[in-house]
């Protein structure tokens, strides 16, 4: 079974667009509430909860984290930039798992894998300090092969491949070798003894043919569970995706 990870940003995201600025105060009237939303997520069967605590705190705050450590029955996956201030941020925190992302400020969202091979020294940096803390880690990566190895070298137990370039193709004519890159990458990652985690512009369509990649061990889904949920609820959204990873 494929387990699903629910990433909250984009409940932040709305309730950013509403409250930016407002009191460092949740619930009431500062809504809608992401640490409400992930466990409403929970009570559906979600089998995690992601969270990008972004460097300019565009949706996540530093407070929703620490009350997500606080109230969460799964596990909390804190996506985080590889820098020395979200790594003392992350063994303060203690999560399950940190996944280390790419970031820039001009982006809407994470677009493109973490560049293990040009940021060799950080990353193995920050991998060894989560190692040592007992904190599973992963690298966000696109499915290419050098970046794969490397992250296998570099002692990382899990790898999230970046499925934007397949999502933003499934209606081109790239979308089948876009998906035939993944599918590499899932074998190339498993041979190396990796967890294959795999995320990014995953919706309850594409899910049909996302499913079929090997060696899947989580998919980590948030922008298009948070919309579903605005029409159906959160609980329905969930369940929905749910029965579509594993029919």
């Amino acid at each position: 079974m494929i387990l699903l990870g629910v990433n909250i940003d984009h409940c932040a995201t709305l309730r950013q667009a509403r409250y930016r600025g407002a009191a460092a105060t949740a619930g009431g009237a500062v809504e809608p509430d992401p640490v409400a939303f992930a466990l409403a997520a929970e009570r559906a069967g979600a089998d995690g909860i992601t969270v990008h605590l972004r460097e300019d705190h565009r949706h996540i705050q530093e407070r929703d984290v620490w009350r997500l450590r606080e109230c969460i029955a799964t596990r909390l996956n804190l996506e985080m930039a590889c820098t020395p201030a979200m790594v003392a941020c992350a063994l303060k925190l203690k999560p399950e798992f940190v996944c280390i992302v790419p970031e820039g400020r001009e982006e809407v969202t994470t677009e493109g894998g973490l560049d293990v091979v040009g940021n060799r020294d950080r990353v193995r940096t920050c991998v060894e300090a989560m190692n040592a803390a007992g904190i599973k880690a992963s690298l966000f990566l696109d499915p290419d092969e050098p970046q794969i190895e490397l992250s296998a070298k570099l002692g990382a137990p899990f790898v999230e491949l970046h499925t934007g370039a397949y999502a933003h193709a499934c209606f081109t004519p790239r979308r089948g070798s876009e998906f035939q890159r993944l599918r590499l990458g899932c074998v190339r990652a498993h041979d190396l003894g990796l967890v294959v985690n795999a995320g990014h512009g995953i919706n309850y369509v594409n899910i049909t043919e996302v499913r079929t990649l090997p060696h899947l061990h989580e998919l980590n889904i948030g922008h298009s569970i948070v919309s579903r949920a605005l029409f159906t609820g959160v609980e329905e959204a969930v369940r929905e995706m749910k029965a579509r990873m594993n029919p």
